[in-house]
């Protein structure tokens, strides 16, 4: 049974950035081509969302006082990419990353269901303070007031 959550996007990392060593330019591009042949299958199905590649250069923050050159986790737990895709439940979104071709070359995928958008809950409460403030307006209703 498939149980179905809150959320309906999920989160997919790619970890093992060196996915490609060892392997022949030919043997790079052929697993390019599944890569772009698998993400083309989710745009679609219309489940893919968005999401790419991530660069090698960055920074670790551990404090406001220490900020470092990064990262520094051993390739095969470097996060080398992301894509968030819509799914009906976790389950359906890891069948999907069980179609990640990269498994053959170490690839592991990580899948997380993502909560709610918290500028959402901004805009609803813009919305509420805009209200308030205009009940000035509104006669016999006293500035301030709640509606």
């Amino acid at each position: 049974m498939i149980a179905k959550t809150a959320t309906s996007e999920y989160l997919l990392l790619f970890r093992n950035t060196g996915w490609h060593n060892g392997l022949s330019p030919e043997e790079i591009q052929q697993n390019l081509a599944r890569f772009t042949a698998w993400f083309e299958q989710l745009r679609d199905d219309r489940k893919f969302k968005g999401g790419g590649p991530l660069v090698y250069d960055g920074k670790i923050v551990t404090d406001r006082n220490a900020v470092t050159d990064g990262p520094f986790a051993e390739s095969k737990e470097a996060i080398g990419g992301f894509l968030i895709i819509q799914a009906d439940s976790l389950e359906q979104a890891v069948q999907i990353a069980e179609d990640c071709p990269g498994f053959r070359f170490g690839q592991t995928v990580e899948v997380r269901p993502i909560g709610p958008d918290l500028s959402a809950r901004e805009k609803v409460r813009d919305k509420r303070t805009r209200q308030t403030n205009s009940v000035g307006d509104v006669p016999g209703v006293s500035p301030g007031t709640d509606i």
